[in-house]
């Protein structure tokens, strides 16, 4: 064959293969609009086929994969145990985790599945995935809030789970039990921690008045936790009744300051 045919040849077919190129690009992002108006209008499951063929279209189209993972999440239902239920989390779980392979440093993607894995009451997990956000995004006091709520959640399952075991029920039955030791072992780092990652979000915040409420709480487990010191049982108590007096204080704050036409 001629070298100026070949050549011509070569230059149609890359043409035929840039123009096939562009057109996936401009059919997936057609895909992914119809999916956001869908999506907005809460119709879900239509959402879903607009976004996975924006995504056969475009695989590297990330805001595909990351609205196609909030549809999803929006029709897991916490504590539902049927296989359906768990299929929808982990559909959204993967396409969180695609993101995060085009992208490991995606914020979003990050926040989404920690809060589908704290849905889900895989503690662990979501503390793991919001303490990577506090690293990547400090400025955010949001996401210092919810590792202290998963804290909060993880200690309190374990404590609650003790407290059912003894006999008395009293303010201080676990203070004063055998139990009390090994407990305050186990639990003490992850109550410290939820502790300093409250007082942070305090401090960027400072008039977040639920991570206030929080810190009431987990006093209150701090408390539990002292194993028969009732004088320092009685100090966070009242640490815990501050922070509660400081929470309603916000709210109403807050409230005041709303203009009078919008309270109506």
């Amino acid at each position: 064959m001629h070298s100026g045919l070949r050549s011509f040849l070569s230059i149609i077919c890359f043409s035929i293969a840039l123009f096939g190129q562009q057109d996936s690009h401009v059919n997936a992002r057609e895909e992914l609009n119809r999916g956001v108006v869908a999506y907005r209008a809460a119709n879900y499951e239509e959402a879903v086929q607009h976004f996975e063929n924006a995504i056969h279209f475009d695989p590297d189209l990330k805001m595909a994969h990351l609205y196609l993972a909030t549809a999803y999440a929006q029709q897991y239902v916490p504590g539902i145990d049927a296989p359906e239920n768990i299929q929808m989390a982990n559909r959204a779980l993967d396409q969180y985790a695609a993101v995060l392979r085009q992208e490991p440093a995606n914020v979003t993607a990050m926040k989404g599945m920690a809060y589908l894995h704290l849905q889900e009451k895989n503690f662990t997990e979501a503390k793991q995935e919001y303490k990577k956000v506090t690293e990547l995004d400090p400025g955010d006091p949001e996401t210092w809030y919810s590792v202290g709520v998963v804290d909060w959640f993880i200690v309190y399952k374990d404590v609650e789970t003790v407290k059912t075991t003894l006999k008395s029920h009293s303010e201080n039955a676990l203070l004063l039990s055998p139990a009390c030791r090994n407990l305050r072992i186990t639990e003490l780092p992850n109550l410290e921690d939820g502790l300093a990652m409250l007082t942070q979000a305090i401090k960027l915040r400072p008039n977040y008045d639920d991570a206030m409420a929080y810190l009431n709480l987990l006093y209150r487990l701090r408390a539990d936790l002292e194993c028969g010191d009732k004088k320092s049982a009685a100090a966070d108590r009242k640490k815990a009744n501050k922070w509660t007096d400081q929470a309603m204080a916000s709210r109403r704050k807050r409230a005041d300051d709303v203009p009078e036409l919008e309270r109506k």
